[in-house]
């Protein structure tokens, strides 16, 4: 299936102009979970209805609409909201260029692909070169919808990404929350501690191989369901057991103690890798081998019985210093 454009525009700076197209980077995996009427198990609906008359809306019948004072509505078209900025609505306009590490990891939110469109090859090989020269990202204004979002332009291999950031008023402060004091001396760090953890994090480094990621949740809980279909319990609610009280520990931490315990837990750099966690998929598989009734065995002869008992005991008497020990 083709990618879909869900934004067609411009990239604009000082008098550069590149026609761009927006497609998404991402994709989804979630659980497809449908909402349940726990009287009968019949999937929940919902509906769109005029709160008026009750009557169902079609999508054909919805606009859009902007309450400026109570039960007031101005209709907004999708056209209204183009001519109310066209410039702003079709140009990706770039701010300033910036270094990468000056944009703190909170402010990212939400990655999409640009590509060139007709006749925009060439300038954009030239900012996305330009980009990887300099080391800069673009900061930029786009709207995309009806709404203008503050982004980021990078150059990622052949591609330039565009990730949308927040602002800086949606970053809640972090004044309020009870952090350690910022430096390790005044967080009673000692030297010998940051040394372990140091060795700690050297001894589990390795590439960035993000195929080696994916979601064992999603695949356990896929397994549970295979389990509860072949028990015949796809309609048993299972019930929340009892918390147990959490155990009165002490305050003090070991903390080299648990250094040392995980340095000589790591895997050697290079070496094999610790086994794999077993998923419930294969716990699942497992099971049901076990579940299979044995082959019958044959019942051994009563003359094979008394040869082994002949050979242990001579065994025994040929090692003197096992029967010592």
């Amino acid at each position: 299936m083709a990618a879909r454009a869900l934004w067609k525009g411009a990239i604009s700076f000082g008098l550069v102009h590149i026609p761009v197209e927006l497609y998404s980077a991402v994709q989804e995996h979630e659980l497809d979970l449908t909402m349940l009427d726990r009287r009968d198990f019949s999937p929940e609906g919902y509906k769109r209805y005029n709160k008026k008359t009750g009557k169902d809306v079609t999508w054909d019948d919805i606009v859009k609409g902007y309450e400026y004072e109570e039960d007031e509505y101005v209709v907004l078209s999708d056209e209204d909201l183009k001519r109310a900025n066209v410039e702003a609505t079709g140009t990706i306009d770039i701010q300033a260029f910036v270094d990468a590490a000056d944009v703190p990891l909170t402010y990212y939110e939400q990655p999409y692909y640009l590509a060139p469109s007709k006749g925009g090859a060439k300038v954009y090989a030239l900012l996305r070169e330009t980009l990887r020269k300099a080391g800069k990202i673009g900061i930029a204004t786009v709207v995309i919808r009806t709404k203008q979002h503050l982004c980021a332009l990078v150059c990622i291999d052949d591609k330039i990404v565009l990730t949308t950031l927040r602002y800086a008023a949606e970053i809640r402060s972090a004044e309020e929350l009870k952090l350690p004091p910022a430096t390790a001396k005044a967080a009673g760090i000692s030297d010998k501690e940051l040394q372990m953890a140091l060795s700690l994090v050297e001894g589990m480094s390795e590439e960035w191989k993000p195929e080696q990621y994916h979601d064992t949740y999603k695949d356990d809980v896929l397994a549970l369901v295979k389990k509860k279909v072949k028990a015949g319990q796809t309609k048993t609610i299972t019930a929340a057991e009892p918390e147990d009280k959490p155990a009165k520990t002490s305050n003090v931490v070991d903390l080299v103690a648990l250094l040392q315990d995980s340095l000589g837990k790591r895997p050697a750099k290079g070496g094999a890798k610790a086994p794999a966690r077993k998923s419930a998929a294969k716990a699942d598989e497992e099971e049901e081998e076990e579940e299979a009734p044995a082959p019958r065995r044959k019942a051994s002869t009563t003359k094979k019985a008394p040869a082994a008992a002949t050979r242990a005991k001579s065994s025994a008497k040929s090692s003197p210093s096992r029967k010592a020990a």
